[in-house]
């Protein structure tokens, strides 16, 4: 812990924001949109590749809109996405279009590279009159009094100094520096990691995001643009050591247990390396603090199956930045309670979501049963779009989380 005195010094800022990734950037936007002083800080330099699905719901591609990056994302090849397939481990097979889950703002989602999405969100910031500062650390938090402060960063020429701010915001991720000082961070049981490749030349793909699963992990397809294709494979956390020093190698490995996604896949090459993400089921313990906030992957992420962390991080945001920019309105320091709004609305927002992630997610241990789901929700007029219309946040959680859709499902 490294004590500071003196909040009202004219070096503190009034926001800091970690973690420049869509969370981050669209906070940092939206705060200094309201006139705030804001500094975001990331130890990347952007553009930088991040392992992600890179698959967007049509409410996504609005918020984004309201960023100001979509232009942006589709002059760079931003691909339309029509809707979800799933393919069930005993062949099983549903496919949701947002068209007719009643997609109100545009009738199609976008997939672009995460590499033109968060240099397009780290743009939109600097332009909104964030001060962004790349290849730059966290190293500890400030604190005076027990509330959070800024923090110590170090900067591109490994230079170390303080940065004080009236707020401090989380959005570094599932390894969050952030999070894991201001309280305990949680796992769950279900702990998974993905290896995510860009594969140029995948054969057959159609404007769908597609997902196969297995009996111990799934795979995603995900056109991207520039004829290259996302292929993510996600599986259980404990194998993660098998592809320790070898990613690549490992990644077609595990490819192999989907021989018809193998088999379209074997004719193209590797455009980028194989990166890795995870263990997921990863959520902190408090989302607000004295001084400090949690967005995105750092307060809370589940699992990638949905398809919807980038939803999650933009909305959060926008959460974050309502409840935020009200605290700060005060002039004085920004506290827990001065934020819980932002964890009610958090909790409104995303309780439904949760649970469809979590039923989801424990479905697939039980792959006839999964199978079974899958195949009646494909065969009956209408489910499918509603349960894609509901991961992708276009209609409410209760039309899945009712009995019965649950026994049209399973009977």
């Amino acid at each position: 812990m490294v004590n500071c005195q003196g909040p009202g010094t004219p070096d503190t800022i009034d926001v800091l924001v970690v973690g420049a990734g869509p969370g981050g950037s669209a906070t940092a936007a939206l705060l200094a949109r309201q006139g705030y002083r804001v500094r975001l800080v990331d130890r990347a330099a952007f553009p930088r590749d991040k392992a992600c699905s890179e698959y967007m719901s049509p409410e996504t591609v609005r918020l984004l809109d309201g960023l100001g990056v979509v232009p942006a994302l589709e002059a760079a090849g931003a691909m339309p996405l029509d809707g979800t397939a799933v393919t069930a481990p005993r062949g099983g097979r549903l496919l949701g279009r947002f068209i007719g889950a009643g997609a109100a703002y545009r009738a199609t989602g976008l997939a672009v590279s995460r590499r033109v999405m968060d240099h397009a969100l780290v743009k939109a910031a600097r332009s909104a009159g964030a001060a962004v500062s790349e290849r730059t650390a966290v190293e500890e938090l400030l604190y005076d009094s027990g509330a959070v402060a800024g923090a110590v960063v170090r900067d591109a020429d490994g230079r170390r100094h303080a940065v004080r701010a009236r707020l401090t915001v989380g959005a570094d991720g599932l390894r969050s520096v952030v999070a894991r000082r201001i309280g305990r961070r949680r796992h769950g049981r279900l702990r998974r990691l993905a290896f995510v490749a860009h594969v140029e030349g995948v054969r057959d793909m159609e404007p769908v995001a597609e997902l196969h699963v297995g009996r111990s992990g799934y795979v995603g397809l995900n056109r991207i643009g520039g004829g290259r294709t996302n292929v993510a494979v996600v599986v259980p956390a404990d194998r993660g050591a098998e592809a320790k020093g070898r990613p690549e190698a490992f990644f077609l490995g595990a490819l192999e247990a989907f021989p018809a996604v193998a088999r379209r896949v074997a004719g193209g090459a590797l455009a980028r390396k194989v990166l890795a993400t995870g263990p997921f089921a990863a959520w902190s313990g408090r989302i607000v603090a004295d001084g400090a906030a949690l967005v995105g992957d750092a307060a809370d992420f589940f699992d990638p199956f949905t398809g919807e962390g980038i939803y999650s991080a933009l909305r959060g945001a926008e959460l974050l930045a309502a409840s935020a920019g009200a605290a700060l309105a005060g002039g004085g320091p920004v506290t827990a309670a001065g934020l819980a709004g932002y964890r009610r609305a958090r909790r409104r927002a995303f309780a439904g979501k949760w649970a469809i992630e979590r039923i989801i997610g424990y479905a697939m241990l039980c792959p006839p049963l999964f199978d079974r789901a899958v195949a009646r929700i494909g065969r009956r007029p209408g489910m499918a779009d509603t349960l894609i219309g509901v991961t992708g946040d276009l209609v409410p959680a209760r039309r899945v989380l009712n009995p019965l859709f649950f026994a049209r499902m399973l009977f």
